[in-house]
């Protein structure tokens, strides 16, 4: 008699071509095109992070909303982020969050998180290019830029 278990299937599917799809060259290309698909609505609301996916020539695959909170944080969950890098076999990554409250700098729980989302991608050869915050007026804050990453 066969055991009964569930069928685990994984799938990544693309709406765009990659070559039509920005690259990234820096910090203010990532910022742009994070600015330019964040919900305006919601910029100054709640904190929400997320993964701007990226193939090995730097090309965005997709941006992936990992959690979304309150006004003053959001839990992230790393398996969930590795989750997703790993189905979309993307070889390098962005993070962002936002910060309702317009405040530029990084807390000291933002850098921990970086560091330990780093430490993990390093196990997969995975790439964390920058962990960008945005604000709600367009400005952002580079941890790559300011030597924290």
């Amino acid at each position: 008699m066969k055991t009964k278990v569930s069928e685990i299937k994984i799938s990544y599917r693309s709406k765009v071509k990659l070559s039509e799809t920005p690259k990234i060259k820096s910090s203010a290309t990532a910022a742009e095109v994070l600015f330019s698909n964040w919900d305006k609505d919601e910029i100054e609301v709640s904190e929400s992070f997320k993964l701007l996916l990226l193939n090995n020539n730097n090309r965005v695959k997709g941006i992936f909303e990992v959690s979304k909170g309150g006004i003053t944080y959001t839990l992230v969950d790393l398996r969930i982020i590795f989750g997703v890098i790993l189905k979309s076999l993307s070889t390098a990554v962005i993070l962002t969050h936002n910060h309702p409250s317009g405040t530029l700098l990084p807390s000291n729980p933002d850098k921990d998180l970086t560091s330990k989302i780093k430490r993990a991608a390093e196990l997969f050869d995975i790439k964390i290019l920058d962990h960008l915050i945005l604000t709600p007026g367009g400005d952002y804050y580079s941890f790559a830029d300011n030597g924290i990453l």
